[in-house]
């Protein structure tokens, strides 16, 4: 029997849920606050939620939908084009890759998993900036964003999860 206009549309804009939640992280970390040169230190959460879906529902957050929302942060947080969107791109392939491992896996292996994964994607824009500037950027506030988005990472998880739960159980 063929489901209801309603009951596919439900389903359609759950499967719109882990895009449009890692977006809204991206907004939330370029929206311009009172702190001076807090841009420079913020923690990555784009970057949590792509590795949180590629890894929980790889499914509803395919590689070009991280690399778009990649470009949508290079676009919007004034970083060379394409810095983010191919570190987001390796970030998701490598989680996604790696899902098999960490389903079942404690939370601890997770994040320690992400805080090398987080690592290398952080270096990797740095060196990207750097080289696409033609300059040296000062590495000292990439070390800042790369413990605040570490430290950030635990409660972004927890988030994450509830609304998996609450919305993506059953789709």
């Amino acid at each position: 029997m063929k489901s209801s206009v309603w009951v596919r549309m439900d389903t359609w804009v759950r499967h719109l849920i882990p895009a449009t939640a890692t977006i809204f992280l991206l907004l939330i970390t370029v929206v311009p606050t009172r702190l001076t040169a807090f841009a420079d230190i913020a923690p990555m959460l784009p970057l949590m939620g792509v590795y949180y879906w590629a890894i929980y529902r790889p499914d509803l957050l395919p590689a070009w939908l991280a690399f778009a929302i990649g470009l949508l942060g290079d676009i919007v947080g004034g970083t060379p084009l394409g810095a983010n969107a191919l570190v987001l791109l390796l970030v998701q392939g490598t989680a996604a890759a790696q899902r098999r491992f960490f389903l079942g896996k404690s939370f601890a292996v997770t994040w320690w998993a992400f805080g090398l994964l987080a690592a290398g994607a952080i270096a990797l824009d740095w060196l990207l900036v750097t080289l696409i500037v033609g300059r040296v950027v000062d590495p000292a506030p990439v070390l800042f964003e790369y413990l605040m988005t570490l430290c950030c990472f635990p409660l972004l998880t927890w988030v994450l999860a509830r609304t998996q739960m609450a919305f993506l159980l059953d789709v």
